[in-house]
């Protein structure tokens, strides 16, 4: 199934594991077991609440590099392994900060996930790290190296902590990061990690003619207004402890979503 028909006929919420620093980051503890007990319990209590779809990101390696290095590469293959290890059904998803697009798909195809995602594909964006510049092509030739076309990308459109270079609409961004770029859907959010995007952006994004997804600040009060806007819903903060990036999942908050999600969804 094409992941246009997939997407379209799930309309998935898709949590976040916002994992503690990797090894390569200036924060990193020195305990990869530590990084991997967070990831699973974080995981978990999403599967079990019932979000199947999961994408793991290195949240916690700030200051980020505009692409990452290897220690951080291989770490974050062997937290998306594990994962994959306890969760066999679950539908993965790689994010990898800044802007490694081609270490994400590297990630995704060792490790066993089914997509990743993009912050920049096929714009430059200006950004606290530097510049973003696209990865389109690298993603493109190191999808074909591997032989892993079914993987999916999911490209930011304006992605947020960062501004655009060039005076393209976010309407002929979303159309080239499909058209030239190759992504399978785009994804559009707010201005920070938390925050929501308009429900015009979002509108106007579907020009690209693929899938849109909301790429942050959904909750369980503005998942109604989103509902037929989107199809899908990438969600961390809320999800959180006192819906602070960097807490736990909390099993209350996810249950609340769930509901809310399943009545939508019946309706």
């Amino acid at each position: 199934m094409a992941w246009a028909d997939r997407l379209r006929g799930e309309k998935p919420l898709i949590g976040v594991v916002h994992l503690p620093p990797l090894p390569g980051s200036p924060r990193y503890g020195g305990d990869m077991g530590e990084v991997l007990e967070r990831a699973l319990s974080d995981a978990e209590a999403y599967y079990s609440a019932g979000i199947t779809w999961i994408i793991l990101e290195n949240y916690g390696d700030r200051p980020y590099q505009v692409r990452a290095g290897p220690a951080t590469v291989a770490g974050m293959a062997v937290a998306v392994r594990e994962v994959r290890r306890a969760l066999p059904d679950a539908v993965l998803g790689v994010n990898m900060l800044r802007n490694s697009g081609p270490e994400a798909l590297a990630v995704a195809h060792a490790a066993g996930a089914q997509f990743v995602r993009v912050n920049a594909l096929a714009e430059v964006m200006e950004a606290p790290e530097g510049l973003l510049e696209p990865v389109g092509r690298e993603v493109a030739m190191l999808r074909r190296l591997l032989g892993a076309q079914e993987l999916g990308v999911f490209a930011d459109v304006k992605v947020k902590h960062a501004s655009p270079l060039g005076s393209r609409s976010l309407e002929e961004v979303a159309r080239d990061a499909v058209a030239r770029g190759g992504a399978d859907a785009v994804i559009v959010s707010g201005p920070r990690t938390g925050e929501p995007p308009s429900p015009e952006e979002v509108s106007r994004a579907y020009s690209c003619g693929a899938p849109v997804l909301i790429g942050s600040g959904v909750t369980v009060s503005n998942l109604r207004t989103f509902w037929k806007l989107a199809d899908g819903f990438i969600v961390g903060t809320y999800l959180k402890k006192d819906g602070v990036t960097t807490n736990p999942v909390d099993p209350v908050r996810v249950k609340r979503l769930v509901e809310e999600y399943v009545k939508l969804k019946g309706e």
